[in-house]
């Protein structure tokens, strides 16, 4: 299984995995839009990967494989109060 990641020019740390390159077709539109004119960073096989950078490879699979696309979003930001209060909770 190939799959081709694309950027969003848009949404810093954003991408789009499709199964086929400029093969937009099952994207539903309205993700596009939000996305930006997708830009290409990557090509890989998952066939022989044990995990992803930035996304669970399981999912990645299932996602391709049911909706054509997966859409990997970046972290959420940390929450410099709560690490502050999780130190103090050890001192």
């Amino acid at each position: 299984m190939f799959c081709v990641i694309y950027r969003s020019p848009q949404r810093d740390q954003t991408y789009l995995y499709v199964e086929k390159k400029d093969d937009f077709s099952r994207v539903p539109e309205e993700l596009l839009r939000g996305f930006g004119k997708p830009q290409l960073s990557m090509v890989l096989s998952l066939e022989k990967r044990d995990k992803l950078a930035g996304a669970d490879i399981n999912k990645v699979k299932q996602a391709l494989s049911e909706q054509g696309y997966y859409l990997q979003l970046p972290p959420p930001p940390e929450s410099l109060l709560n690490i502050h209060l999780q130190q103090n909770k050890k001192d």
